[in-house]
């Protein structure tokens, strides 16, 4: 595999954005990497490919900054670099859940390694088990066990998660971490006493543990569009009307539309 990709975040208080945005969009250009970086007053968001050299260059340049120094990445191989172009972005959030009390970059709410969540579920542990994920995303593949709220945008989550019992754990998880960190925290705000959040998201859990209690494909933001549970691409497509997966065997020419959407439009 040619080129390494690389996610990883944290939630750290950031001043000068426009100052960190030159100095990142002048290191990746040089390198060859392409991706995006999201930055914000509460923290960092990094999602880019390049060849493994110029990663790890990458991430030597991240260790001048010492609130950066501890971030984690998930890593994935594939033959051709996933991501068009290089943007760093400044945003409001790096993660959009418009809710203003949450501060994620002051606290966190405890996390289960995968080992734990595979433990939990080998074990039938009473818990709820809460895909953070938009729906179109589920339909890609989730945990067998798993309950979602049904949300198209992740900015509807604290309203859908009233629906949510609070009378048994709560473990959730998303991609890659980055959506439990607030998710979480609004949690434990609304009154659950008991909250966790899968450390690394599914990524990780794939990584440490496998596909045990998966089922399906995980949908990732980039142009392979999703990998399985070895983290490799799968060839799935994506649905231009409904987002949903369509697989590579039922993909039709470059207007890809998957069958319950040409139902609809021949209804």
């Amino acid at each position: 595999m040619r080129f390494m990709n690389i996610a990883g975040y944290k939630f750290v208080s950031l001043e000068d954005l426009s100052g960190l945005r030159e100095s990142f969009l002048q290191v990746t250009r040089e390198r060859h990497c392409k991706g995006t970086i999201l930055l914000s007053k509460e923290g960092i968001n990094i999602n880019l490919s390049a060849e493994s050299e110029s990663v790890d260059e990458f991430k030597k340049f991240l260790q001048a900054y010492t609130c950066f120094q501890d971030i984690s990445f998930r890593v994935s191989y594939s033959l051709l670099q996933p991501f068009k172009f290089m943007r760093v972005k400044i945003k409001k959030e790096i993660i959009t859940m418009h809710k203003e009390d949450i501060h994620p970059e002051r606290q966190r709410a405890k996390s289960i390694s995968p080992e734990r969540l595979k433990q939990w579920l080998d074990e039938n542990r009473e818990m709820t088990l809460l895909d953070t994920r938009n729906e179109y995303e589920v339909r890609f593949g989730t945990f067998k066990k798993a309950d979602h709220l049904h949300i198209n945008d992740f900015s509807e989550f604290p309203q859908q998660s009233q629906k949510i019992n609070a009378d048994k754990p709560v473990v959730m998880f998303c991609t890659g971490g980055i959506r439990c960190e607030k998710a979480a925290l609004h949690m434990l705000d609304a009154g659950f006493s008991e909250v966790y959040q899968l450390e690394g998201g599914i990524l990780n859990y794939f990584a440490e543990v496998g596909g045990d209690h998966y089922d399906g494909e995980c949908f990732v933001f980039d142009q392979r569009i999703s990998v399985d549970t070895q983290l490799n691409e799968t060839g799935t497509t994506q649905c231009h009307q409904c987002e949903g997966p369509i697989k590579k065997e039922m993909s039709m020419c470059s207007d890809v539309v998957c069958q319950k959407c040409i139902m609809k439009q021949s209804a």
